[in-house]
């Protein structure tokens, strides 16, 4: 989708309701993260990819950008090194989520899981980086399986997770022992995050479409297959 697609009108709203979306969400938090102080995993982690779908991925990142970057603002966040390593993971699982079989779904878990075995510790527990397959395994599915709304959103936040567990092995000091025990943690998560990942996107799918029968804009992507109590035409 074209860049000037994201400046007429409705998409300046989607971007006006995700950006309230997401300062809503980063104001809650869900759980922290292990190894760094006052770093949170927050609502945010529920919602971030969807914007990849309604406009596109690369405008869908450049949005979720303005987002983070306006809600960390807003929030008066401050704008330290991890804080701002933090603002990447969900560019690349937007992009997943909102592309179909291109290099960069498969490149991002790929380059996380050599970078984690590049490291003396992520050499260790080697294991830990099975999780980064999800991803790939999800895009190489058969399309009635990976256009799954669930499937998709599994593989966009474990992109996520791939690309932020990369870059913790290498800015926080963490044993292999610590590796370990977050194993089943990130089970529990990273289920609960595709999950409402899944439910965010049927919910602003409905949403989206019921303004787009008002304003017949096609500007912003609707996937008609999962919108909510759809009328009969």
């Amino acid at each position: 989708m074209k860049l000037n697609k994201l400046i007429t009108k409705k998409g300046i709203l989607f971007l006006l309701i995700f950006s309230a979306l997401v300062f809503i969400g980063d104001k809650i938090n869900f759980s922290k993260l292990v190894g760094a102080e006052n770093q949170f995993f927050t609502l945010f982690q529920f919602f971030g990819p969807v914007a990849g779908a309604f406009l596109g991925p690369v405008v869908g990142v450049l949005s979720v950008l303005i987002a983070e970057i306006a809600s960390k603002i807003a929030n008066n966040a401050a704008f330290d090194f991890v804080t701002v390593l933090r603002l990447t993971p969900m560019l690349f699982a937007a992009w997943y989520f909102g592309a179909k079989k291109d290099k960069l779904s498969f490149f991002v878990p790929i380059a996380a899981i050599a970078l984690f075995i590049a490291h003396p510790v992520g050499r260790q527990v080697w294991f830990f980086s099975l999780f980064w397959t999800i991803p790939i395994i999800v895009k190489l599915l058969p399309k009635k399986y990976g256009e799954s709304v669930f499937l998709r959103s599994l593989g966009a936040t474990f992109t996520a997770h791939a690309a932020g567990g990369a870059m913790w092995n290498y800015i926080v000091p963490m044993t292999p022992g610590a590796w370990v025990t977050l194993i089943p943690i990130v089970i529990y998560e990273r289920l609960l995050f595709a999950g409402g990942i899944a439910i965010s996107f049927v919910l602003l799918n409905t949403l989206l479409d019921r303004l787009d029968a008002k304003t017949k804009s096609e500007y912003v992507n609707v996937d008609k297959r999962h919108v909510l109590f759809r009328q009969a035409s």
